[in-house]
């Protein structure tokens, strides 16, 4: 895969190009890829709250996730005691999930192109809500029909701790800093690459939240 990454990802910098890192094969964040477009971003992430609540899914084992979710697209993940899945309606208002932004799509797409990944073209997006307190633990997207597609991870509001690990649960993690506008790429040999938030930076506000909008070709 041949890569040029400095001479296609966005930011508001005079060169207009954004510093990438390699996270691992196939796998590279870009810094402050999304940095330009955040207030419109929220906006349509407070239309699709709007039509299906976030809430706070339960896993197979009956605990409840610290992470507040809900979905926008084709089909939306879902987690309860019957399992991690994907569905195409909201459980709760038994209505189809709402469509995804068109905003949403063009940076997904434009994501994944900037990181050797063309013609990507997301069916689903889990909009997560973290607190200061929320913690996402280590974890594989494995549930997908098609792992040959990449993964498109935005970060909004409140900055991170994202992990990076390997193959195997037990594997080494690294602990990277996501600010917001960050959008990390990963597919190829590390699509199925063990990761997760260890925190965020906390706030004196209430209201201070950190947004993570993940796309996915789940179907």
């Amino acid at each position: 895969m041949t890569l040029d990454l400095f001479a296609t990802a966005h930011d508001d910098t005079d060169t207009g190009q954004a510093p990438a890192d390699v996270l691992g094969p196939g796998a590279f964040l870009l810094r402050g890829f999304a940095r330009s477009r955040l207030s419109v971003l929220q906006g349509d992430i407070d239309a699709v709250v709007a039509l299906a609540p976030l809430r706070h899914w339960l896993t197979p084992g009956g605990k409840r996730m610290s992470v507040a979710m809900t979905n926008c697209g084709d089909v939306g993940w879902i987690s309860d005691r019957a399992g991690y899945r994907y569905g195409s309606h909201d459980p709760l208002s038994k209505q189809r999930w709402p469509s995804m932004p068109a905003s949403f799509t063009a940076l997904a797409r434009e994501a994944a192109e900037a990181a050797g990944y063309r013609g990507f073209a997301p069916d689903a997006c889990l909009i997560n809500r973290y607190s200061p307190d929320a913690r996402l633990t280590l974890h594989q997207d494995r549930d997908e029909r098609d792992l040959d597609a990449p993964i498109v991870s935005v970060s909004l509001g409140l900055p991170a701790t994202f992990l990076w690990g390997g193959l195997h649960r037990s594997d080494r993690t690294r602990r990277v800093r996501l600010e917001p506008g960050d959008v990390v790429v990963w597919g190829g040999p590390s699509r199925l690459v063990y990761h997760g938030i260890a925190g965020v930076e906390g706030s004196f506000d209430a209201q201070a939240v950190r947004y993570n909008l993940t796309f996915r070709r789940a179907r």
